[in-house]
């Protein structure tokens, strides 16, 4: 009978309610234990995240450090290049320009020569040339640049060889290191 007592309509509602907060404190223990578990994944993942960020980072850092080390060095590189061509450059001018001055003063001295003693180096007799021949030649000799003129001529010949060999190695230095195939100039 106490039973029954209990099992009026009070007390059923009673029972039910109670029943229902079980029920609901049940469902609410699932619902934490499911959003602790996710928590502790979801934290993982922003570590891992966290660390692959720094890791790109320090990537992308250490990549930085080394294309400015490889600037750096192929700067030297071209630089060294470039003080090399342009010694040798004006090695060349300069043995070009003293063989110009060389020949030159050769060819003054065999010009003064001559005129001082024009017979001088004839072993025989030669029979003069006709005055028709003698007139053209003299006429040749007067389209001539005087000597100094030649000179100066041919060392500006020289010079703007020699400008035009170091513009061309010049050209040919590839600043990111890499060959360049030459375009089958022999003056190089």
């Amino acid at each position: 009978m106490t039973l029954l007592r209990f099992l009026n309509p009070q007390g059923i509602a009673g029972i039910a309610i109670s029943l229902a907060l079980a029920l609901l404190l049940l469902a609410q223990k699932g619902e934490t234990r499911h959003w602790k578990n996710e928590s502790g994944r979801f934290e993982q993942l922003y570590t891992q995240e966290q660390s692959a960020l720094a890791r790109t980072i320090a990537n992308y850092r250490a990549a930085a450090n080394a294309a400015r080390a490889a600037d750096h060095a192929n700067v030297e590189r071209v630089t060294a290049e470039q003080l090399s061509i342009n010694e040798r450059t004006e090695h060349d001018y300069e043995a070009r320009l003293a063989a110009a001055r060389a020949v030159a003063g050769r060819l003054r001295v065999q010009s003064a020569a001559a005129a001082a003693d024009p017979g001088a180096g004839r072993t025989a007799a030669v029979p003069r040339v006709a005055d028709a021949a003698r007139s053209a030649d003299e006429a040749a000799d007067q389209d001539r640049l005087p000597q100094f003129d030649a000179l100066v001529a041919t060392e500006q010949a020289v010079q703007l060889d020699e400008l035009i060999k170091w513009v061309r190695r010049q050209h040919d230095i590839e600043p990111s290191g890499k060959t360049v195939v030459e375009s089958g100039s022999t003056n190089r």
